[in-house]
């Protein structure tokens, strides 16, 4: 089944798509770039990328049905059915990231999306998919990096057989900046989700508005600032996600979809260089 993805717009519309739906966990929800104007307290991506589909086009609604914490099978299970139900024309699939980090078999976590991403398409949706970004600027990044290679390329060609497009994070490689990232290192900064959100309208070949910030390179810290900062994060971000992990808690635990229903984009754009604080999960 062919979709219109790489072709663009034509000349008489902005963009072919009129019902953008999302599903997900946190990545997806927005956590990093907190927005007290927009649904559920954060923007994020998926809002901005609305926003620019919707400019021009009359009737286009956007629902985002992603919850912080959820693992791959929550996502297929509690997500999938009811984002299809909503009848999108463009549908956006992020699902594995915590559990790569949480030593899954990258495997089984494809071939589970293979199943999905093929009745997405078959319902006549473009589909969006990702490749999880590299973390080897990221403490512990020995531990994942490895089992994010092995992910990607597995769907590489899930994306490949049924015709979707890839949102490949792997090869943004400004990611690779610390500026590009939240204070809990496992999230994007609003600078981060802001440059995502350029480079999905890139995959899709829609012109956009979106600028992301030209970013200075990091400087070099002294071995000790950098410790006492390594430290602060282990006290701050990482202990709390390890005690949830052992507890068998996740953050988004009791919480409900910020978008649930297909609706116009409303909410003004966020100005860039706040950080979040919450240790939240993917």
């Amino acid at each position: 089944m062919s979709h219109p993805v790489m072709d663009g717009p034509s000349a008489d519309a902005p963009q072919p798509w009129r019902r953008f739906v999302a599903i997900g966990d946190s990545f997806t929800e927005g956590i990093g770039d907190p927005d007290p104007d927009s649904p559920g307290g954060n923007r994020g991506w998926a809002d901005l990328v609305a926003q620019e589909l919707g400019r021009g086009v009359d009737g286009f609604e956007y629902a985002n049905l992603a919850i912080r914490g959820r693992l791959h099978r929550q996502i297929l299970d509690e997500q999938l059915e009811p984002a299809l139900a909503l009848r999108p024309d463009l549908l956006s699939i992020c699902a594995g990231g915590n559990d790569v980090i949480r030593g899954r078999d990258p495997d089984e976590i494809a071939a589970a999306l293979d199943e999905a991403v093929g009745s997405i398409a078959d319902a006549g949706a473009t589909v969006l998919l990702w490749t999880g970004p590299d973390p080897g600027h990221a403490a512990m990044a020995h531990l994942i990096r490895g089992r994010v290679a092995i992910f990607n390329e597995n769907l590489r060609v899930v994306a490949q057989r049924h015709d979707a497009a890839l949102v490949d994070l792997w090869a943004l490689r400004s990611l690779t900046n610390p500026a590009m990232w939240a204070e809990d290192r496992l999230h994007f900064s609003p600078e981060g989700h802001l440059a995502i959100a350029a480079h999905v309208l890139d995959t899709l070949g829609v012109e956009s508005t979106l600028e992301p910030h030209p970013l200075e390179d990091p400087e070099s810290r002294p071995w000790r600032e950098a410790r006492q900062q390594d430290l602060h994060w282990a006290r701050v971000h990482f202990g709390p996600w390890v005690l949830r992990r052992l507890r068998g808690q996740s953050s988004g635990d009791g919480l409900a979809p910020k978008r649930p229903l297909a609706a116009p984009v409303f909410g003004k754009p966020m100005p860039l260089g706040v950080s979040a604080t919450e240790p939240e999960d993917s």
